[in-house]
């Protein structure tokens, strides 16, 4: 349902704002309860397994309500659109519980463990006529579009590869998430969705896995990785991870007649063109500051009917490569079976 409607004095509907109630109240969920600015949507609601602990943040983001439970909040009627914030290894149980409920979903990344896990989710949600997306600000940011348009202005020609890296120095620790196999550690689902979310962006077609190798961390789990992509217009993928080592989160588009370089590449606002005969531009789209809220639009625009939820095709088509990579590597968490990445 839609529940709070907004009517002008000839009773016509003028505005209906979507409710959203928040699951897992963590770093990330702070980060969306501060910055979440859209006109016709709101935070209605927060649940935590600690009531104390909801009410404190709801309190704190003057959201108006809070729930002791996960299944208090998935009662109550008002709410239209469920946020996840959980860590992602809990994540395929939240999104059923809250399809199951008849919410719209709205999941951080990684939506699920693997494809296993993210195609029974889509299938309950086209059965409930629900929308399941993740949230993945790489799929909204205008800057990407923006590229397109210059890769005809400029008469770039072809996309021909794509090379993208990203490293994040985290402690050698099995007792943090990171490198905990319990929790679902490991570089690739930690920060290996971003880059293969950038290059699946500004991919033509869906990519394969063609080649890959890692090396694991004493605790077993991913602490490094390369992986080779190709698809149907040969254009080839070069993916960078490391999850014990700093390095750029770049990005490098190539093209027959020059190449795009895009720093920061999860939430920019620019990138700089390079051409065959080392003149450089610079392309600007967009607010990085504003990121999430482009991603909160388009999902509401889904929600309302105004718009095809494409960036779900784009992230299952991020968790078969991911899939696909483990099974090669043969690496099955605790909590999975092998043939979960089958």
């Amino acid at each position: 349902m839609l529940a709070v409607t907004d009517y002008d004095s000839k009773g016509l509907i003028l505005l209906t704002t979507l409710n959203w109630g928040i699951i897992g109240l963590g770093n990330i969920a702070t980060s969306f309860a501060t910055y979440f600015n859209q006109p016709d949507g709101q935070i209605y609601g927060a649940a935590s397994r600690s009531l104390e602990k909801a009410q404190a943040f709801a309190d704190q983001y003057h959201i108006p309500h809070a729930f002791g439970s996960y299944d208090a909040m998935l009662a109550d009627d008002n709410i239209d659109i469920v946020y996840i914030a959980t860590p992602h290894n809990y994540h395929f149980e939240n999104i059923m519980a809250s399809l199951e409920a008849g919410k719209h979903v709205f999941c951080e990344k990684a939506i699920t463990m693997n494809r296993r896990e993210l195609n029974k989710a889509k299938a309950l949600a086209a059965e409930k006529h629900l929308v399941l997306a993740e949230a993945m600000t790489i799929y909204h940011m205008p800057l990407f579009a923006e590229i397109e348009r210059q890769q005809v202005a400029n008469h770039l020609g072809a996309l021909k590869s794509i090379q993208v890296s990203f490293g994040s120095y985290k402690e050698l620790d099995a007792n943090n998430r990171f490198f905990s196999p319990a929790l679902a550690g490991g570089a690739m689902l930690d920060i290996g969705v971003y880059a293969l979310s950038f290059a699946r962006r500004m991919l033509t077609a869906k990519p394969e896995l063609v080649a890959t190798q890692w090396v694991p961390s004493e605790s077993g789990v991913d602490q490094q990785s390369t992986l080779l992509l190709n698809n149907a217009n040969h254009e080839m993928v070069t993916v960078t991870l490391n999850i014990h080592a700093k390095m750029p989160k770049q990005g490098v588009l190539v093209y027959e007649n020059g190449y795009v370089t895009v720093d920061d590449y999860p939430r920019p606002d620019k990138a700089t063109l390079t051409f065959p005969d080392g003149r450089v531009e610079t392309i600007q789209a967009g607010d990085a500051t504003n990121a999430m809220n482009y991603e909160l639009h388009d999902f509401q625009e889904t929600v309302r009917g105004n718009q095809a939820n494409s960036s779900l095709e784009l992230s299952s088509d991020v968790m078969a490569i991911m899939t696909d990579a483990r099974a090669e590597w043969g690496f099955v968490y605790p909590f999975e079976k092998r043939s979960d990445l089958d």
